[in-house]
């Protein structure tokens, strides 16, 4: 099952209406939000960090738009390190089952443009991604989906360890922002990862969850082989211009909750369309713009960073807004969106 995200991002803290469990005024990098006065550049002079250079802050309009288009196409010819993955055609959601051949023709489109992809749930058909994805010489972090029924969960556990003792998971993510959704507590969620772990030696085990969270939780930072780290400067309302030393910043805590750990930023991305989240505002320029100034910066300090999303999925509207259907570098019916 796949993937209610962010049911109630917080701003970062200080930023006018910010609420929820996001980063305290208290802790580290949750000052104001970027673009407010004296809202610092959360990523400058941070060791290890490279410059924020963006490549455009570009506003609308066909002569900012023909650059931008260029750098995307040439950042998806070399190939990206990891694509964020679902299969749902038109009507389909999250229970809906998927077959095989909607899982391998959506595959082919992506197999030219990527070196890994990454899957949410092993049942209800996507239990086969995996395999197909392999089969086309692709790696994967196949995904273990958790939530509150505890039979669905061990369905989940049971068939994600399948997949890795048949060889096909690279690396393996038990559950996908449980914590931030409050599904499972620490306990809980400690007992499925060292499960997966004992049954899946040769293989590395996390979980995912938005970045800070391995701050506030160092028992599941400790206990994972990979860290897999959610970073969404959009959902703290950051605007685009500063979205790329935003999420530097991100990783930066996120190494420092983790130290010695293996990190990969397992989500991230920004919205073509939808209603603006404070600050943050989707387009067309800030979508392209965000891909290939993370995509450029990961690839020259050797980040590990999976875009969300591949694909548009018209469903995540009832669990976003609007603005949850429109994070694809593909449309929902599998066609190029800004490359046309």
């Amino acid at each position: 099952m796949s993937l209610p995200r962010h049911p109630a991002r917080p701003l970062v803290a200080g930023a006018p209406g910010a609420t929820g469990a996001g980063p305290s005024a208290s802790e580290p990098g949750a000052d104001q939000a970027l673009g407010a006065p004296g809202g610092r550049p959360l990523a400058a002079g941070h060791p290890g960090d490279a410059p924020a250079t963006p490549i455009a802050h570009a506003t609308p309009g066909a002569g900012a738009a023909d650059p931008l288009r260029a750098a995307l196409r040439e950042v998806l010819a070399r190939g990206v390190h990891g694509l964020c993955f679902s299969p749902y055609l038109e009507g389909q959601a999250p229970g809906s089952p998927v077959d095989e051949a909607q899982i391998a023709e959506r595959l082919a489109i992506l197999r030219p443009h990527a070196r890994w992809i990454r899957s949410f749930s092993c049942t209800d058909g996507h239990e086969q991604t995996p395999r197909l994805a392999r089969a086309m010489g692709l790696r994967t972090m196949v995904g273990a989906w958790l939530g509150t029924d505890a039979a669905i969960n061990e369905r989940e556990i049971a068939a994600v360890i399948e997949v890795g003792r048949a060889g096909h998971a690279d690396i393996v993510a038990v559950g996908n922002e449980v914590l931030l959704r409050e599904d499972l507590d620490e306990d809980a969620l400690l007992g499925f990862i060292r499960r997966v772990q004992d049954a899946l030696p040769g293989v590395p085990v996390g979980t995912v969850d938005a970045y800070y969270l391995f701050e506030r939780h160092p028992r599941i930072a400790a206990a994972c082989d990979v860290v897999l780290a959610n970073c969404y400067p959009f959902w703290e309302g950051c605007p685009r211009e500063h979205a790329l030393a935003y999420m530097q910043d991100m990783v930066r805590r996120t190494r420092a909750a983790a130290p010695g750990k293996r990190l990969v930023v397992s989500e991230t991305g920004w919205p073509d369309r939808g209603s603006p989240f404070h600050g943050a505002v989707p387009s067309t320029e800030g979508a392209i713009a965000y891909f290939v100034d993370t995509q450029r910066w990961a690839e020259a300090e050797g980040v590990e960073i999976f875009h969300f999303a591949a694909f548009d999925e018209a469903w995540k509207v009832g669990a976003e807004g609007d603005v949850g259907a429109w994070w694809g570098l593909w449309d929902k019916d599998g066609q190029p969106k800004f490359t046309r």
